[in-house]
This record gives structure tokens, C-alpha cells and sequence, in this order.
């Protein structure tokens, strides 16, 4: 009785009135078994809290954007959270931060983050809303930024020598310019290293002298640090920010023939562009839309509307690759896909490549360059003997992935050339690897069917825009796996 005046004044965030009214069909008593498998029985600390009380909160926690910290408040001054978590009027959380905290990195590392999307599915089949075991389902990706600092080289050395004497100076218990200074990098102990090196940009040679400055302090650093006698608890810190900062160089400088150090032309490979978060990279959604950390992907299913599989990977990596983690999480669910809508990022996956006959793939073709000469379409390719002919009678032998050229010889005797092609060493058709895919999508895509079943996956990008809303536009978290949890609650929320 006491609840139902609060669900009357709650208008907006519907989310606590449903999970007040189904928390008990998402978490089955089977359900909490499989969660109390996190913890170990003991006799000491407090009283145990309920697996289901404990999960409820980082739901929670992604449908409001609150900090574990907010959680603590939320859980003592919100009769909403109060109401959801069965602790009405309490005046004490149900847990500490502490255990907020390792509840999430026990959900990560057994998987049940995972878990409770599954959860989510689980119960729209119960209830008959979810359909048959096989999906029609669209995939797609939105930008996600990281929540590191992303920094230039000279900054990216500097942020990593600084955190190595830091750690040190803090177990010594002395202050970091005095410790900056033994080690030989008194320029690391300010708050900005472009201040204390006080270069002009404008003099062709700072940039160049600049580095030569920080990369002398890396060495010194360097020296130092394998000269301490013991670095006691603080050795694995002080390892890792060494081995980044000795990874700026190793990715961004090169030396002339001189021996000069000078920053590398173009991008390493992986490059690192962060301190803070080493999983990050520099990519883009489009040409025009350039992203500093990762990709978010999920898969829906286009009856229900639920997002039954999601994906994190770094933003250079190509869509395409992600396919095989959610194929993963489709066959824990035991299910499997009858209809996958697409864009072309994803036609080199795995989910395509590797598709039965019972998968029918739905994508917008490249289209066809139109000009004064024979499209390719006019090309007719015959799959069974692997032979392409020309509109001119010509048959020439071909391979996915390869090109047809046809011999200058016949394209200068044909009575088409002038509308074939004006190549002195004849017309050149380029196969794709996937050619008579992209055919099958052409021809569908002529029809009025085939243009209304392209439509049908703009309902992905909603529901990637419902979890960009409450994951927000910046990763909360640092590293691939954490965001996958992120997102992964994101999801729940959503469905």
C-alpha cells in the first residue's frame, strides 16, 4: 500500500514502475542461483543481500547516468530506488561502494553481464511477445568516445613519465618536483609540459628540439627507475607507465640518417592515443565523421524490437569484425537468424561469409557507375562455368575476387568498342568477392518489395540511439570489456 502512492507520481521514468512490477519474472529464483555462484559462502562480514537486490542496482545505475558514488545517495534518498530495491524508507544502502564495485567485476568476468541481456529475452519469450526461435534481425554501429585523454606525442610522454615519478614520489612520501628532479625530468613535474619546455611554435626548429628534450628525459627516467633499490607494491605501476611511455616512441619517432630523432610520417599501426585508456584508436564512422575510441553494435530483432546481441571494438577496427563475438552470444541463446539487414560495412563478416542457405541477407548494393559506355551490369556473369560475356558475344574465363581482361586484340574487331571502352588495351571488369551477392541485391532492390525491406533497418539505428541516450555520447568507462558491460545494461534498460 505503501508503493502505490509512489508509482502514481511517477511520470516520466517509467523504468522503476516496471521493473517494481516484473522484477520477479527477470529474476526466477534459478535466476539468483546463478548469480549467488559469484560468491563463496562465509560466516564472516555482513549479512548476505539478495543476488537479485544487488543486480537490480547497476540497471538502475545506467537508466539514471549515476556514479557509484549517486548510487550510495539514490539507494537512502530516492523512494523510487528505495521501492524498486525492496528497501522502502530504509535508512541505509544495501550495499556499500565497495561491493557495488566487485559486484561489476564479477558480472564481467563471468560472463553474467551477458546474463542479464539474455534475461531480458528470456522473459519476452515467456511471455510470447519474442516469436519464433529464429530472428529477422538489423545491425549497426554508432560512435562511442573514449573517456581518456587523447594527447599529441610530446604530451603522451610527458602524462607517462609524470604518473611513473608520481607513484614514486608517493611511496616515498615526498613531493614530486623534488623526486623530478633527482630522476633527471625536472620538466615533468609541472602541470603542463608545453609550459615548462616553453617552445614557440612558430620556429621551425621547436618542435624538433622539443622532442629531443623529452625523449632525453624518457632516458633519464628510465635510468633512474632501474636504479631504485626496491619499489616495493608500487613496481607493477611504475612498469606500466614506463612501458607506455617507452611505447610513444617506439610508435610515433623515427630517426634520420643522422640520428636525429624526428616524429614518424603517417600513423603507426595501433597507434596508442592515450595514457589513461591504452585500448583506444583513432577511426571513423564515414569520411566525414572521425571518432577518438570505439564502436558500439548491436543486433535487433526487427519483430520484437528487442536488441538481443551488442558489441564494443576499438574505433579502427571495421565493422565487419565484431560479428563473431555476437555470433557467440547468439548460440548461448540457442538461437538463430532467418533475416540479417545490413549495411556494406559488414559484408566481409563472418555472419555473411559464412551464412547457410537458410540466411537471406538484406543491403543496399554499390550502385552502378552510369556513363557513355556498357555498365558492368551489361556484363552477364554465369556462375556455374565461371564465365563472364560481353555484350559483344566475347566469353572470357573469371574468379571472385580477381578481373577480366579482355584482350585488345577483340576489343579492337568488335563493332561495340566505341561503346565499350576507348583502352588501348580493352575493357577491364573488376569481380568482387562477393559479386553474385551484390547482384542478388541489386536485382531486389529494383523492386518496390525489395526498397521497403531496406527501410526496415532504420529501427536499428533507433534503438542505438535509445542506448547512446542512456550510455551517453562518452565512454564511462576505459577498455573494451568494461564498455561491453556498459553497453550491455544499456540494453537491458532498452528492451
Amino acid at each position: 500500500m505503501a508503493e502505490r502512492p509512489i508509482i502514481k507520481r511517477i511520470r516520466r521514468a517509467k523504468l522503476f514502475v516496471f521493473l517494481r512490477h516484473h522484477r520477479h519474472e527477470l529474476f526466477t529464483d534459478a535466476f539468483q542461483q546463478e548469480l549467488a555462484t559469484l560468491y563463496k559462502e562465509s560466516l564472516q562480514g555482513s549479512p548476505p543481500v539478495p543476488p537479485a537486490q544487488l543486480a537490480l542496482a547497476p540497471i538502475l545505475q545506467a537508466s539514471t547516468r549515476v556514479s557509484d558514488d549517486e548510487v550510495m545517495e539514490v539507494t537512502t534518498m530516492d523512494r523510487r530506488w528505495q521501492m524498486v530495491l525492496n528497501g522502502l524508507d530504509s535508512a541505509s544502502a544495501p550495499c556499500r561502494k565497495g561491493t557495488l564495485v566487485a559486484l561489476r567485476h564479477r558480472l564481467i568476468a563471468q560472463q553474467m553481464d551477458r546474463r542479464l541481456l539474455e534475461r531480458t529475452v528470456e522473459s519476452a519469450a515467456a511471455s510470447g511477445a519474442l516469436g519464433a526461435r529464429q530472428w529477422r534481425a538489423a545491425l549497426d554501429s554508432s560512435p562511442l568516445w573514449g573517456a581518456g585523454r587523447v594527447a599529441e606525442t610530446d604530451n603522451l610522454l610527458g602524462h607517462a613519465l609524470r604518473q611513473a615519478v608520481g607513484v614514486i614520489a608517493r611511496q616515498q612520501g615526498r613531493e614530486l618536483p623534488a623526486v623530478a628532479n633527482e630522476a633527471g625530468a625536472p620538466l615533468v613535474s609541472g602541470a603542463s609540459l608545453k609550459a615548462a619546455l616553453a617552445w614557440d611554435g612558430d620556429e621551425p626548429t621547436a618542435r624538433q628540439q622539443a622532442l629531443t628534450i623529452v625523449l632525453e628525459a624518457l632516458h633519464a627516467v628510465d635510468h633512474w627507475v632501474a636504479t631504485q633499490p626496491t619499489l616495493g607494491e608500487a613496481a607493477p605501476e611504475v612498469a606500466a607507465s614506463m612501458a607506455v611511455a617507452c611505447q610513444v616512441p617506439a610508435q610515433d619517432v623515427t630517426c634520420r640518417p643522422d640520428g636525429t630523432p624526428t616524429l614518424r610520417q603517417g600513423v603507426a599501426e595501433e597507434r596508442r592515443i592515450s595514457v589513461e585508456d591504452g585500448e583506444m584508436r583513432h577511426g571513423g564512422k564515414s569520411r566525414s565523421l572521425l571518432i577518438a575510441g570505439y564502436k558500439r553494435q548491436g543486433l535487433r530483432d526487427l519483430e520484437s524490437g528487442l536488441v538481443v546481441a551488442v558489441g564494443v571494438t576499438p574505433a579502427n577496427v571495421p565493422e565487419a569484425s565484431v560479428t563473431e563475438a555476437i555470433a557467440i552470444d547468439l548460440a548461448a541463446q540457442q538461437r538463430t537468424l532467418a533475416e540479417l539487414h545490413i549495411d556494406r560495412a559488414y559484408l566481409a563478416s563472418t555472419l555473411v561469409q559464412q551464412r547457410s542457405a537458410a540466411l537471406a541477407s538484406v543491403c543496399k548494393a554499390w550502385p552502378v557507375p552510369q556513363g557513355p559506355y556498357f555498365p558492368k551490369s551489361a556484363f552477364h556473369l554465369d556462375w556455374g562455368r565461371r564465365a563472364v560475356h560481353g555484350p559483344g558475344g566475347v566469353v572470357m574465363p573469371f574468379e571472385p575476387g580477381g578481373a577480366v581482361q579482355c584482350p585488345a586484340s577483340t576489343c579492337a574487331s568488335g563493332a561495340l568498342r566505341e561503346r565499350c571502352t576507348t583502352s588501348p588495351a580493352g575493357r577491364r571488369v573488376s569481380i568482387h568477392p562477393a559479386e553474385a551477392l551484390l547482384t542478388e541485391w541489386r536485382e531486389r532492390q529494383r523492386t518496390p518489395q525489395g526498397r521497403a525491406k531496406l527501410r526496415e533497418r532504420v529501427a536499428v539505428a533507433h534503438a542505438l540511439a535509445h542506448m547512446g541516450h542512456w550510455q551517453g555520447r562518452r565512454a564511462r568507462y576505459r577498455g573494451v570489456r568494461k564498455n561491453v558491460f556498459d553497453l550491455r545494461r544499456c540494453a537491458v534498460v532498452h528492451n
